[in-house]
């Protein structure tokens, strides 16, 4: 399988977390692909809330705690890493059983983006996603 080109990823808050908070070694491809630009994580201002949000779940904070972070440093982490777009991109013609993942559904569509997600609400929706030309992934090693 090969990745869109430019390289332009979406990833939902679930991914995100393993990538910036609970260092999930199934994320080390993507890790090293955001560092070497391969990719170009793109995002909107509600994804970024609901990472603020979830990062307040009590699990959430109490896992920050035990790894001495805090939230704030998580979101300075994620505005490093991502080229955040102005505008919320219209909805896609796929609507997602879950509201709250539909915002990177929404994205990836409109951006031709490779989708990286764990939800599974998202993943039941590859085929659908597939014929607006977006490739869901659960991981970024199924693609390399």
């Amino acid at each position: 399988m090969t990745l869109p080109e430019p390289g332009l990823v979406v990833i939902d808050t679930n991914i995100a977390l393993d990538l910036l908070v609970f260092d999930n070694p199934d994320c080390a491809p993507l890790a090293a692909a955001l560092a070497a630009g391969e990719l170009r994580w793109l995002a909107t201002a509600p994804m970024r809330s609901e990472l603020a949000r979830v990062l307040g779940y009590p699990l959430i904070a109490r896992r920050l705690a035990s790894r001495q972070m805090e939230a704030a440093s998580v979101l300075e982490a994620f505005d490093a890493r991502v080229h955040l777009l102005a505008d919320a991109p219209p909805r896609a013609p796929c609507v997602c059983k879950d509201p709250d993942d539909q915002v990177f559904i929404d994205l990836a569509v409109a951006q031709r983006a490779l989708l990286i997600s764990k939800d599974r609400a998202v993943l039941t929706m590859r085929k659908r996603l597939a014929a607006q030309r977006v490739t869901v992934l659960a991981a970024l090693a199924a693609a390399v």
